[in-house]
């Protein structure tokens, strides 16, 4: 019984939550970032911040959601990363 009401509860809450994702996405706006030079011998917070953008490689351009966390991110590494319009 105890695992019937998890199940449950799990459902509910799986449910509630992608109709939330799908609002919050809906007009949501995106920036284009490019990290457009190497991380090599810049400092390692510089290096953690452009991964944790999701950037690996030269040249490469990502979407994200244009909010001031990103945005903000960004203006840290101005010298490694663009956006692009």
């Amino acid at each position: 019984m105890a695992n019937q009401k998890a199940e449950n509860s799990g459902a509910k809450g799986k449910a509630a939550k992608s109709s939330g994702d799908e609002q919050s996405s809906a007009g949501q706006s995106y920036i284009r970032i490019q990290l457009y030079r190497s991380t090599i011998s810049f400092p390692v917070k510089q290096k953690v911040l452009v991964r944790s953008l999701g950037l690996t490689k030269l040249n490469q351009v990502v979407e994200r959601p244009d909010t001031a966390a990103m945005r903000g991110a960004v203006r840290k590494a101005p010298h490694l990363l663009r956006i692009v319009e």
